[in-house]
Parts: structure tokens; sequence; C-alpha cells
């Protein structure tokens, strides 16, 4: 998939505090720009509350007063509307269903050697939504669906999924949370120190064949849930051959020193 700059276009929202939340949805899912037509509001504190961690494009937002300086200053791309689906007399897509055929009809989609993509998801106000002569500006309306009754969504809420259908559909690089690592290849398992920990359970006393409560099967899964890398493996193996021996020399000790009640 070529490069592609994703712009968030907020057009006469009426309350600061859901740009302040778009914001911080454009943080989560690597958008680059908030840009807001006409805006109906001021941006106050209540703004910046809701953007949190996410205050980068709220604070470097572009303001236009109206449509025709919007489309005069910025650059060609692709300008997406999202709408509800029941509005009158409008021919509304499915969200992924448009992303899908975008890339698959344009075969220029997809060479990488082609300049950046410039994205446009634009966004009506709350209490009504894009208006019909906004629609018409726009090269593709299409809507987000919904499960339930209600089919109005938040407009910050909207902002997230939006994002993340373009995001699941023309990828983008996943963020990693911290002490997160790469999936586990192939070959990472069997560095894994089977033998080791089933003969340390053995001499624990466990009986590692034991379908119903398999002790030895818990303790693999639970290591391996957390991806441990090969020096981690490696350091596992030790850890499990230098406690076998010591159980070893444990039990033998007992073996040959016993008590009438059977404790050393």
């Amino acid at each position: 998939m070529r490069a592609f700059q994703i712009h968030v276009v907020l057009v006469r929202s009426l309350y600061d505090s859901n740009v302040g939340a778009s914001s911080r949805s454009m943080a989560n899912m690597g958008a680059q720009r908030l840009i807001l037509i006409d805006p109906k509001c001021d941006i106050t504190l209540k703004a910046h509350q809701a953007a949190a961690s996410g205050q980068k494009c709220l604070e470097n937002r572009t303001v236009y007063s109206s449509w025709d300086q919007f489309l005069s200053a910025e650059p060609d791309g692709i300008r997406i509307s999202l709408t509800a689906r029941d509005g009158k007399n409008r021919q509304v897509r499915d969200l992924a269903e448009t992303l899908n055929w975008l890339e698959s009809e344009h075969p220029e989609m997809k060479k990488k050697s082609q300049p950046s993509l410039n994205v446009y998801f634009i966004f009506g106000p709350e209490d009504w939504g894009l208006s019909a002569e906004d629609l018409e500006l726009t090269h593709f309306s299409c809507s987000i669906p919904t499960f339930g009754d209600n089919t109005s969504l938040n407009l910050a809420q909207a902002v997230l999924l939006a994002l993340y259908t373009l995001r699941l559909n023309w990828g983008g690089e996943i963020a990693r949370l911290e002490g997160q690592q790469a999936p586990r290849s192939a070959t990472r398992e069997t560095v894994f120190p089977e033998k080791a920990l089933q003969t340390w359970l053995t001499e624990m006393g466990f009986k590692i064949e034991n379908r119903k409560v398999n002790v030895y099967a818990v303790l693999k899964r639970m290591l391996l849930q957390n991806v441990p890398n090969t020096k981690e493996l490696r350091m596992l193996e030790i850890v499990l051959h230098q406690s076998t021996r010591k159980l070893r020399e444990y039990n033998e000790m007992r073996k040959k020193i016993k008590d009438p009640a059977g404790t050393v």
C-alpha cells in the first residue's frame, strides 16, 4: 500500500470537548492533522482535558472559516464524508467496503512509488451531521455500521472507529506497548526447556502425566504467554537445572535421614 497521510476534518463542531476527544482518537490511530471548518465552539480547557495524552493534533490544528477556504488551501486527496446510513436521498456506502473498493479498483493505490496520498475523513456537527451541500463537496459518503437500535455515534467515537477501519484495511505500523515484543518465531518454542521443566516437576513430586490437572502444561502455557526471548528461556533452563540438582540432593538426604514422623 502506498504511503498515505490521514487528515480529520470536523465541520461546524459544537462542543470543544468532542474536538479534544477526537484529537485523542487521532493519536491512537496515527492520524496526522486535525482540521476545523467553521467551528461553533472555542477551544477551552475542556478540549485539552478530553484530549488527555493526545494533545498534538489539537495544538497543531488548522482552522478554516469556510469550505471555500479549505478547498483552496488543502492539497488534492480523497475526501470521505461520514454520515448516517438512513439519510434521505443519500447514496451511502459502508466505509470498509469503500476502502476495499478503492484499493482493488485503482492499481495505483498499491504502488509504493506513488506520492503520498492525502485522505480526508470529514465529520459534521453533533446535532444534525453533514448537510447535503457538505456531502456534495466530498468524493464518497460512507457510514460506520452499528448493531443496536441507536445508530447515532458520538463524534469522537465515530472518528476513532473510522480511523480504526482505515488502519484495518490499509495498514500501518502497530504501536507496541512497553515490554511488548515481536510475535514468537516458529523456532522459538523449540528453545523452551521442556525436558528440564518436566524433570524439575517430577523431582518436586508432581505427576506430569496426569491429564486432568496437568501442571506441566499449565506452567508451560503461562511462561510462553509472556513471549520470553532466547536469553530468558536460557536463564529459565539454568534455574531449572540448578534447582533440580538441589532437589535431588534434598531427596537423597531424606532417604538417609528419617525420623519416626517421616520428617527431616
